[in-house]
């Protein structure tokens, strides 16, 4: 069982996140992905950043994976995701597709990537699509229940022939969940920006902003274009279940520098094979996985 940290989904000032990766260099995750995946407008890091915290990760014998944006909108998008594909291409990283235009210029170059959540495969036969075209691991939708991944995972492996490619299930463990993405800046709309005049109003939400409804419960943390649950999901007392059912990578979002202490006391559970890692508080759900309410917490 591997541990991946997801890319940094808020808008963090430059240095913090140089900060963060050099911590992060030093942690018990496997895998760290890099890159904007919410929107182009913030670049405080450019691609040669990327690729220079990239390396250094490496040399530290990290797994590394540069991430693509979710939503693309405009031609100089897609050229800047162009860029980032062949020149991870060049120096033999792999890619987070989280768009079919990524999958394009990955597969046309026959070069492997994984296949983000934001794709939305929910069957064996999709599956088996995606890997044809060169994912290697792939992230089912959020709010898909153990049950139903295992039915995909299970019936991925009855449809594949002896060339097909072995595909890795990658699942998030530890963040808040992006339940939708929209052409509409949320973030700016609240401070009644235009979304192209944003000041980049999300530096002042490195966690992003919570939003209420009407009797007080915290229902959604707003991102950018990203609405996000407002619940933290916890799978990690979890971590074997997922296992069992075909799990191979536990996923941790960075809220903060915190995030770090939790992918220690994660892999302090998987080395001594024990649930007991982070316990789960009224901040916290897991409804989606345990085919409840996705906002309920289930006893496990």
């Amino acid at each position: 069982m591997k541990i991946s940290l997801a890319p940094i989904s808020y808008f963090w000032e430059k240095q913090a996140v140089f900060e963060f990766y050099e911590a992060a260099a030093e942690s018990d995750a496997d895998i760290i992905y890099l890159g904007e995946t919410v929107c182009s407008k913030r670049r405080q890091l450019r691609l040669d950043d990327w690729f220079e915290i990239a390396a250094q990760l490496q040399d530290k014998g990290k797994e590394v994976v540069l991430s693509t944006l979710a939503l693309i909108e405009a031609e100089s998008e897609l050229h800047a995701l162009k860029q980032l594909c062949h020149k991870s291409v060049d120096q033999g990283y792999l890619v987070e597709a989280n768009d079919m235009a990524a999958i394009k210029f990955l597969s046309d170059a026959k070069h492997y990537f994984v296949a983000g959540n934001a794709l939305n495969i929910y069957n064996a036969r999709s599956l088996k699509v995606i890997a044809e075209a060169g994912a290697i691991r792939w992230q089912p939708p959020l709010e898909l229940s153990g049950d139903g991944l295992e039915d995909i995972v299970s019936g991925y492996r009855a449809l594949e022939n002896e060339d097909d490619q072995t595909i890795e299930t990658e699942i998030l463990g530890y963040g808040h969940m992006t339940l939708a993405y929209s052409a509409r800046c949320y973030t700016a709309r609240a401070y009644d920006f235009p979304k192209d005049q944003c000041k980049f109003i999300c530096l002042d939400h490195p966690q992003g902003m919570k939003t209420k409804s009407q009797d007080g419960l915290e229902i959604f943390t707003l991102n950018g274009i990203q609405t996000q649950s407002g619940k933290c999901q916890n799978l990690l007392n979890q971590w074997q279940d997922t296992r069992e059912r075909g799990v191979d990578i536990i996923r941790i979002t960075p809220e903060d520098s915190n995030c770090l202490d939790i992918v220690q006391q994660l892999s302090n559970a998987i080395k001594a094979d024990k649930s007991d890692v982070l316990p789960i508080t009224e901040q916290h759900c897991n409804g989606y996985w345990n085919r409840i309410s996705g906002m309920e917490i289930a006893e496990v």
